[in-house]
């Protein structure tokens, strides 16, 4: 059998090649999507404490933004930012950070961002907040006996607000879900 000037066979093997494609088109679009996720730290313990979360974020589109130029090589090959490093003595500093952190956030619009701690994170989780992105502060492991001052500044605006000591949890937050070292 021939349609117009095309057999039967080659119309049948088109009308297949294109079903095949719009299945495999429909089964992608059912994949779960990869979230966009700010993952932020400060230097030292904070920036360890959160490539230890890395195994949480396998399949998500992670960016990463610390203190310290030399972190990048940690983890390659994700996209990596730096800013200003500065402490609430330093109200310069911390402008400058703010606004560092602040054109981040507004440049990687990212669904998620996730804190160790501190100015930066803190920051971060603001600007993040206020764009409608989900909220997540890890108080660090180093704060046995309270809170840190950016980790109690921060809960108020965190959608889930965590400490790695149980008897620093409370009922109000943070919560205690266990330690990541």
């Amino acid at each position: 059998m021939i349609v117009g000037d095309w057999p039967a066979v080659t119309v049948a093997r088109c009308w297949r090649v294109m079903h095949v494609r719009w299945w495999i088109r429909r089964v992608a679009s059912n994949r779960k999507p990869r979230r966009k996720i700010l993952a932020v730290s400060s230097g030292g313990g904070h920036w360890v404490q959160l490539l230890r979360l890395r195994p949480a974020f396998e399949g998500d589109d992670v960016h990463y933004l610390t203190v310290n130029p030399s972190n990048r090589a940690d983890v390659v090959p994700h996209p990596f930012f730096t800013v200003r490093h500065a402490s609430r003595w330093n109200k310069f500093g911390l402008i400058v950070l703010a606004v560092q952190v602040l054109w981040v956030v507004m440049r990687v619009r990212p669904q998620v961002v996730v804190s160790t701690g501190a100015a930066p994170g803190y920051f971060a989780l603001r600007v993040g907040k206020l764009l409608g992105a989900r909220t997540i502060w890890l108080d660090s492991i180093a704060n046995a006996e309270e809170l840190s001052l950016s980790g109690r500044l921060a809960g108020k605006y965190a959608d889930l607000w965590l400490t790695q000591w149980p008897h620093l949890a409370k009922t109000e937050g943070p919560k205690f879900a266990g330690t990541v070292l």
